[in-house]
């Protein structure tokens, strides 16, 4: 009898990496031209798992979300993990925007990935066990099939593939 081959599928982020990433984002704003005696920071609340932007208009705003999301890319975390809460006019005629860092997979999320590999018709099984989802099957092909079809996929988090065994 073959044995049962399996991997998991969840959103986890490295919040290290994150941590990472924004001080390289502070320190890039801190010596950029543009930025020189402006409102600019960077906060990251973990309890939360927020990141809130403050700086002088919409523009220097957006130039700064640019630069954060540039420090995660190449610190190889998902631009999707960052999602926009909100964005409002702040204390002294600054912009605010708060983006919520998403670590984990939603129950609407799971099912549809669970119905996602369902349509496969490949010989593998998916279940939902909390924030990840495990897909267990007899063959390593099906399963790097699987792992390719969701990878092709336009999904709203990022997805990650872990415990491949």
């Amino acid at each position: 009898m073959a044995k049962e081959h399996s991997f998991d599928i969840s959103a986890k982020v490295d919040m290290q990496e994150i941590k990472n990433a924004i001080q390289q984002a502070q320190k890039e704003a801190e010596n950029r031209y543009d930025f020189k005696g402006l409102v600019k920071e960077i906060d990251l609340n973990e309890k939360a798992k927020t990141i809130t932007l403050i700086s002088s208009s919409e523009n220097k705003l957006d130039a700064l979300h640019d630069i954060l999301l540039g420090k995660l890319i190449k610190r190889g975390i998902d631009p999707k993990a960052l999602k926009e809460v909100s964005r409002e006019d702040a204390s002294g005629g600054t912009r605010k925007a708060v983006f919520a860092i998403v670590d984990a997979i939603g129950k609407e999320d799971a099912k549809c990935i669970v119905k996602e590999i369902k349509g496969l018709k490949l010989k593998v099984q998916a279940a939902i066990q909390g924030e990840e989802i495990r897909v267990s099957g007899k063959s390593l092909d099906d399963l790097q099939a699987v792992i390719a079809h969701l990878k092709s996929l336009d999904l709203d988090f990022p997805v990650t593939f872990g415990n491949y065994r």
